[in-house]
């Protein structure tokens, strides 16, 4: 286990000051339908990992989803995009609070209360591949129909100020693909301005935002792969090809300043400077075919997952000098990874709020504390052995729990909470 929790908690005792940290990544694993059979093998499943301790948990299952598509954090809750439906879940508790009816769902995208949500399907026509629902209760606010809004298929979304960015790539329709942005007003929710990104642009299939510019990763007639990159201020692109393949299906991610894509059937990362526009080649430390790419911004870190798409998923952490920090099994075809990222405000350290002896343990365990509130021991999964209020001291019987590290953690009425590592011996 790493240390990371002892220290960042230290960290803020002596200083006083609060830090971002990540609460844990949610990995979005897509699972595997056999399309020849008409079956889901794999079912579409979320799980949650947790730095810290380094354990994997999966804390949803979407039944009768053939795949997953797509999650984003917003607050103090997670959206999923899954197939059919779009989901919300409590970030906290994993309980699912609603889902609404989207065939074709693909991305998501939150702004000003409002959930964007790009639409396509291989061989189907939508007469609105662009929906807004209210993000609170899932209830349909608008579905801006071909007439009004985009006329193919559209995937990833950019959200900047008061305008969301839709990658219109009709990349469901083989050899009739569009290399498209375009661009929603969320105070109006009217669609208009799309930007042409060439013959060279089409089939954009990552979408990001860096500085003052969109960045697209574009698949084109999938012979070829291609960087786009447009100006927010005057819309003006400028599109370089890259390679003569493909990067396949989400293979690509944002680090720092640089574009790291893969192209596919290769067992290399490259690294694209996208302010100098220009590749950098391969980057030493990768050696694998990748599946989705994340990047941890608070760590540095960039998780890289893989999978045969039927039977395995894992993930690889690398650090900034792309040495392998860990690596964990996921579920099948584990894609869309997303970090929630919180502020270390009002956790300090054991020392200021508890005393917790003796430790390790063995029989019982006391909690002493200068004042009221509740004691909470929990497993390394975060499973909640034992809770209890105590007015500033408080002894537990832990001789039936089985060997191993558990955490305990005091809360006082001014919601401070105090977490210490603790030893079952």
């Amino acid at each position: 286990m790493k240390t990371i929790f002892t220290l960042l908690f230290a960290g803020i005792a002596l200083f006083g000051t609060a830090q971002n940290y990540v609460h844990q990544a949610l990995i979005l694993n897509e699972g595997y339908y056999d399309y020849g059979a008409s079956e889901i093998i794999e079912p579409v499943t979320i799980a949650s990992y947790n730095p810290t301790t380094e354990t994997y948990t999966v804390v949803a299952t979407l039944d009768g989803m053939r795949f997953g598509s797509d999650m984003i954090i917003s607050g103090d809750y997670y959206y999923v995009a899954a197939d059919t439906r779009i989901f919300k879940f409590d970030l906290n508790t994993h309980a699912l609070i609603g889902s609404v009816e989207c065939v074709g769902v693909r991305n998501l995208a939150i702004a000003q209360g409002k959930l964007v949500a790009t639409r396509g399907e291989y061989l189907t026509t939508f007469d609105s591949y662009l929906h807004v629902y209210d993000a609170n209760d899932l209830s349909l606010i608008q579905a801006i129909d071909v007439a009004n809004g985009p006329q193919w298929a559209t995937q990833n979304i950019v959200i900047d100020g008061d305008k969301a960015y839709i990658a219109v790539n009709n990349g469901y329709d083989w050899g009739n693909e569009k290399g498209i942005i375009g661009i929603l007003d969320m105070n109006t929710l009217t669609y208009g301005n799309e930007i042409d990104l060439g013959v060279d642009g089409k089939n954009p299939d990552n979408l990001v935002k860096s500085g003052g510019y969109l960045y697209s990763v574009n698949n084109k007639d999938w012979s070829g792969s291609s960087v786009s990159k447009i100006a927010l201020n005057d819309l003006t692109t400028n599109t370089l090809n890259i390679a003569s393949a493909s990067t396949g299906c989400g293979t690509s991610a944002l680090r720092e300043d640089k574009l790291v894509y893969q192209i596919s059937s290769e067992v290399v990362l490259n690294e694209f400077d996208i302010t100098m526009m220009n590749n950098n080649g391969p980057v030493v430390g990768f050696d694998l075919n990748y599946y989705e790419l994340a990047e941890d911004t608070i760590n540095n870190y960039l998780y890289a997952s893989s999978t045969d798409f039927f039977s395995f998923g894992e993930v690889r952490v690398y650090d900034a000098l792309n040495a392998v920090v860990t690596t964990f099994d996921a579920g099948v075809s584990p894609g869309t990874i997303v970090f929630d990222v919180r502020s270390s405000l009002g956790l300090i350290e054991n020392v200021q709020l508890m005393h917790v002896y003796p430790n390790p343990m063995t029989d019982n365990l006391t909690i002493s504390t200068s004042e009221a509130g509740t004691v909470v021991l929990t497993d390394l999964v975060g499973k909640v052995v034992f809770s209890a209020t105590t007015e500033g001291f408080y002894t537990m019987n832990v001789s039936g729990l089985p060997n191993g590290n558990y955490f305990v953690s005091f809360t006082n009425e001014a919601n401070s909470t105090s977490v210490q590592k603790v030893t079952k011996q």
